[in-house]
């Protein structure tokens, strides 16, 4: 095969290097032009017109995605940063209240150019020196919070809750097969427990879940005390919540640990959403019985207001972690670990990984955990704000006090159907974006408030949008 041709042009600057600030800055300069154009279009939390409005949109704009000859840095950056701006849900509005769908911090944004320019990969050290220890310094902190007592906590940078879930379920199961080889392991969570624990039993081969139902939210010791005793001959691991993915609730998690501790079965703790409570020392008891749980979830692209992707998950000590340990001779071969260059194969099941402990360790550094814990205070205050608001609404039903920041509520008087057709609604115009959960009385709206900007005015314009939208 002959070699290729060289284009004639000049090659496209790249963003590392010396140079790599110079050719960054004029495109720096572009893209919050295009961002503040496109937000100022939307002017609300969503774009007006439901999906068909928002792909004719992109289409007409960003068409076609391959072209003959390109348009450009400087155009092609501000069309479609603009037009993504335009036509997305924007977190940072204080009625964009769906989901666990956090606005990032400026800081950690920031930092995340800056990971991306320099584009490290944390699979060999050769290619993330300095993100690689940046890395095990920011970790061994965040599992220490999480693990105050014991010596040698750990954790691993994760995508989020559905790949932590996934890897503590596969570090129970390789660890249940050293004493019980021929028996799999079966999983305990409770009906609260979030979508991925299923999925990760399906994707590790594992029995279907013992699903344990929890009409009131939680888990009921009660149930679960059942359930290990049904399966006393069996290997398990039992599931806790701390932020259920419904009512956002807690899992009354010393009474479960006390039962694992009883039955001798380990204890995972998704604490994706309320395990940024360990950063307050005011709300931090509501935690009590985490640092029990031989693995726990906690996701800072929730309450801890970064760019996704910020997951982790932490274990009480760093050999916990060592079924994870894979060898590929041309990343992390015998006589180079023996050397002592750092072996990153076993901190993920990923290959190629992103630093995404830059932007994470530049905010703990900047904010420092009393910072933090103020801005999951913030959120959680203003949840209860919230809560009131409803309370003395006559036109609004309050589900119940909000645990963490998220409120349930619905129109007085109102069905399921009523209050689904409610939500879309919303969507459709562009002036909120609202969840729902289910419970054994109806469906409910959610607000899940993650912005600590948000103000009383917005949390009462918020309830103006909905009862406009409400039939009388």
């Amino acid at each position: 095969m002959p070699a290729p041709t060289p284009a004639p042009s000049t090659p496209a600057p790249l963003a590392g290097g010396t140079q790599g600030p110079h050719a960054l800055r004029p495109l720096l300069d572009t893209t919050p032009h295009a961002l503040t154009q496109g937000a100022t279009t939307r002017n609300g939390p969503l774009p007006a017109g439901g999906p068909h409005a928002v792909t004719a949109r992109i289409r007409a704009t960003a068409h076609p995605a391959l072209p003959e000859t390109g348009t450009g840095a400087h155009e092609s950056l501000h069309t479609l940063v603009r037009a993504l701006a335009e036509d997305s849900a924007d977190p940072a509005h204080p009625h964009c209240a769906a989901h666990l769908h956090s606005p990032p911090l400026a800081l950690a944004t920031a930092a995340d150019l800056a990971a991306s320019a320099l584009n490290p990969s944390l699979d060999s050290w050769d290619q993330a020196p300095a993100a690689s220890a940046l890395e095990a310094l920011n970790t061994e902190a965040l599992a220490a919070l999480a693990y105050p007592t014991r010596p040698a906590p750990d954790a691993l940078v994760t995508t989020g809750a559905t790949e932590s879930n996934q890897l503590a379920l596969l570090l129970a199961r390789e660890n249940a097969r050293t004493t019980t080889p021929h028996t799999p392991l079966q999983i305990i969570c409770g009906a609260n427990a979030h979508h991925s624990i299923h999925r990760a039993a399906w994707l590790l081969g594992l029995p279907t879940p013992h699903t344990l139902p929890t009409p009131t939210g939680v888990i009921d010791p009660t149930h679960l005390h059942d359930a290990l005793t049904a399966l006393r001959d069996t290997p398990t691991l039992t599931i806790a919540t701390a932020g259920t993915p419904d009512k956002r609730r807690i899992d009354p998690l010393p009474h479960l640990a006390d039962l694992c501790d009883t039955h001798h079965t380990p204890l995972h703790i998704d604490a994706a959403y309320g395990g940024a409570l360990l950063f307050s020392t005011t709300l931090r008891p509501a935690l009590t019985g985490l640092d029990r749980a031989h693995t726990i979830a906690l996701d800072l692209h929730k309450l801890g207001w970064q760019p996704i992707a910020a997951g982790l998950l932490a274990v009480p000590d760093t050999t916990a972690l060592h079924p994870l340990a894979h060898q590929a001779d041309y990343l992390n071969a015998p006589d180079d670990t023996e050397a002592g260059l750092p072996d990153l194969l076993g901190r993920s099941l990923r290959t190629t990984r992103r630093p995404d402990i830059l932007k994470i360790a530049v905010t703990l550094r900047a904010l420092g955990r009393q910072g933090i814990g103020h801005l999951v205070e913030r959120v959680c205050a203003t949840a209860h704000l919230l809560a009131d608001l409803i309370d003395k609404h006559p036109r609004f039903d309050l589900y119940a006090r909000p645990t963490l920041s998220t409120v349930l509520f619905r129109p007085t008087h109102t069905n399921d159907r009523t209050t689904a057709h409610i939500r879309r609604q919303l969507l459709h115009t562009g002036h909120a974006t609202l969840g729902r959960t289910t419970t054994p009385d109806g469906l409910w709206l959610k607000a899940t408030l993650l912005n600590p900007h948000t103000s009383p005015q917005n949390l009462t314009d918020l309830l103006t949008h909905v009862e406009r939208h409400t039939p009388t």
